[in-house]
């Protein structure tokens, strides 16, 4: 996973250098994230190659298989026309990526497409380097119902669509059904509440193996808040306006670290840490039996555990009804102030990604949703979702997600340094600290946070 401290580190210091630049900017950002009747912000032409197609620059941060399935995508776009041509290059990590395109953005030498994770969305809408999805959307009449509605939700503001999703994810528990049935627990019938969670760890506990896991990551908290129709801040979860209060550490939030904290102290909760190789080796090797996990992550359980793996929608608290999860992943991102030609080349290409053919491949390649539910009936997926009907229950809990601010996703720029207050509490609540004095700490601290980028905007 990401070096969360890294993280925090990386937009500490843009906030730092926004300081700095925020009197020669203000002028030149007044407005940048409306649409325009004309997306293209430059009259020049971009590069080209000697058969004349347009040549795009894309920025991503994908490694491993996914690299692998992207570089596969973009030679299928490359090889099915013959107006443009798109070159994939590997950035590094997302945040290094993001510094790289903060000294070119809105430029025309800016990279047309770049990858962004989600907590980055604020960010990029304020930065004033893109050029929402909506103007070409609009100005192509693009059928946006064809796509996934609780993926596209996580990157609307105000009912505009500021980028292309791309790599979507949300969260699971995987759990051992092999150690269910050990257990005299029903292997397919997860718990679905906090209690039933917490009732089922205590059954699965032995010498050997912990009932329950979490990784220690902000990201699972925020969920587990959301599903209960939570916010985590003010300002309608930062989509009306900018957000100044955490919201967290309220029943909602209360209810997770209360949930965690009986499991902490019963004995029967597994806390391995930050990195997610050490929470997925745990599994695989039976020193656990339930666990959270990303439905990207789904494959990799089913493939290394040497017992039957189930997966279900994540728990909840036991007083509400589930409201669903939050996208997490990234988007892809069109950039302001490169030639008309060269963004009409990125939209191409955001087009072509989108196709339930190209969508069906990037599910099966890496796990991650199709962002057009039409991949889902491409004979391929079938057959794996009829060899492995778990994936289909990562897709089930997303398409019953209720759509609502909580499940849409807050929307703060110094969501990595929030992250980290979370993980921080929750470090202190494993090691026996107040569950409400542990919340109130993260919330003080994302509010300072929050203080100073709203100061600096």
């Amino acid at each position: 996973m990401k070096n969360l401290l890294k993280s925090s580190l990386f937009w500490l210091l843009l906030l730092t250098v926004a300081i700095l630049t925020a009197c020669t900017n203000s002028d030149s950002n007044t407005n940048n994230d409306e649409p325009t009747d004309n997306p293209a912000t430059s009259d020049s032409e971009g590069t080209g190659t000697e058969d004349g197609k347009v040549t795009i620059d894309f920025w991503h941060a994908m490694s491993g298989s996914g690299q692998e399935s992207l570089d596969a995508i973009v030679a299928g776009f490359n090889e099915s026309q013959d107006k443009y041509e798109v070159k994939a290059e590997f950035q590094g990590s997302y945040e290094e990526s993001l510094t790289k395109l903060r000294s070119v953005g809105g430029t025309k030498d800016a990279p047309a497409i770049t990858q962004v994770f989600e907590v980055g969305t604020k960010y990029m809408i304020d930065s004033g380097y893109i050029e929402p999805m909506q103007s070409f959307i609009d100005k192509d009449n693009y059928d946006l119902s064809q796509l996934e509605e609780n993926i596209l939700n996580y990157y609307k503001v105000d009912g505009e669509l500021y980028s292309m999703p791309f790599n979507s994810s949300t969260p699971v528990m995987i759990y051992n059904k092999d150690a269910f049935k050990e257990a005299g627990l029903d292997p397919e019938k997860a718990p679905e509440t906090f209690s039933e969670v917490i009732d089922a760890a205590a059954k699965l506990k032995t010498d050997d193996m912990y009932g329950f896991s979490m990784l220690t990551y902000g990201w699972f908290f925020e969920q587990l808040v959301a599903t209960q129709g939570g916010l985590y801040v003010n300002e309608d979860n930062g989509r009306s306006g900018d957000a100044s209060e955490a919201l967290f550490n309220g029943p909602e939030g209360l209810n997770v670290f209360n949930f965690l904290d009986t499991m902490n102290k019963a004995g029967t909760f597994g806390n391995f840490g930050t990195n997610w190789d050490d929470i997925r080796a745990a599994f695989s090797t039976g020193k656990v039996a339930m666990y959270m996990d990303s439905s990207a992550g789904v494959a990799g359980a089913i493939n290394n555990a040497p017992f039957e793996v189930g997966v279900a929608y994540i728990p909840h608290a036991d007083e509400v009804q589930r409201n669903g999860v939050v996208i997490g992943g990234a988007s892809l991102w069109m950039s302001k102030g490169i030639a008309e030609n060269e963004q009409e080349a990125a939209w191409e290409f955001m087009k072509y990604l989108t196709t339930p053919e190209v969508q069906a491949k990037w599910h099966l390649d890496t796990g991650y949703f199709a962002i057009n539910p039409k991949a889902y009936e491409e004979e391929n997926v079938k057959e794996k979702w009829a060899e492995f009907p778990q994936f289909k229950v990562t897709v089930d809990q997303l398409q019953d997600t209720v759509p609502g601010l909580a499940t849409q996703g807050a929307l703060i720029s110094v969501f990595p340094e929030s992250r980290q207050q979370i993980v921080t509490a929750l470090e202190d609540l494993y090691q026996g600290k107040d569950p409400q004095e542990a919340l109130d700490q993260a919330a003080e601290g994302t509010e300072r946070a929050m203080e100073i980028a709203n100061k600096t905007k």
